[in-house]
């Protein structure tokens, strides 16, 4: 069997790179750019270099998913667009933490053309009678110095249950002008807590990227 020196070259070449991984499978964390803008400063998996003080939900740089199971075959997963928050913040005090959340229902989109509108429409998640979905903290437990779990209640359509997120600290630091703190948070939800049509049976997976910056 005849194999083109082009195909040898590419497997070579993936080789190479996949050599340089870190074992867990994935890029190297806290790695930063050689050379940076000034000004800029590239975040580190510290919390003691995230400032005490009130930070602000970045939108630009913050995503909330849902992903949902698609009748036994695969997770759909949808993303809200508009997203705010406030985090009250001490990295010497992290259970006295404060955070309060919001996100727009009718800011959901979707792969599936059309069905994103339906989706915030009275048949699902009614966005015009319900416009906000909301999440009020009520305790921080750090679990060690990355990582650490956040209770609270949820508010969907209309009802209220408690809930906790598993949370890893991405990187926190100067930033760029303020500095910034970000982290990764998932849980699960049953739909039928909140009210969701019967066709929402099986737990949904929350999934929040958050870059807060601090105020001045």
């Amino acid at each position: 069997m005849k194999v083109a020196a082009s195909s040898i070259a590419r497997a070579l070449l993936l080789g190479a790179v996949l050599s340089q991984l870190p074992a867990t499978g994935g890029l190297a964390q806290g790695t930063c750019p050689p050379s940076m803008p000034p000004g800029v400063f590239c975040g580190e998996r510290n919390i003691a270099h995230a400032t005490a003080g009130t930070y602000a939900l970045d939108p630009d740089h913050s995503s909330v998913l849902a992903r949902v199971p698609h009748v036994g075959y695969s997770y759909s997963v949808f993303r809200f667009d508009r997203v705010s928050g406030t985090l009250a913040w001490n990295p010497d005090a992290v259970a006295s933490t404060k955070l309060s959340a919001q996100v727009v229902t009718e800011s959901i989109t979707s792969n599936v053309k059309g069905f994103a509108s339906d989706l915030a429409s009275e048949k699902f998640l009614n966005a015009p009678r319900f416009p906000e979905v909301t999440f009020v903290s009520t305790a921080f437990r750090q679990t060690d110095a990355t990582s650490g779990k956040v209770d609270g209640n949820l508010t969907l359509m209309g009802k209220t249950a408690p809930i906790t997120f598993d949370v890893s600290l991405i990187g926190s630091g100067k930033g760029f002008g303020h500095p910034r703190l970000g982290v990764r948070a998932s849980s699960w939800i049953k739909p039928q807590d909140f009210g969701m049509p019967a066709m929402f049976s099986e737990a949904i997976e929350i999934v929040i990227d958050a870059e807060f910056v601090r105020n001045p």
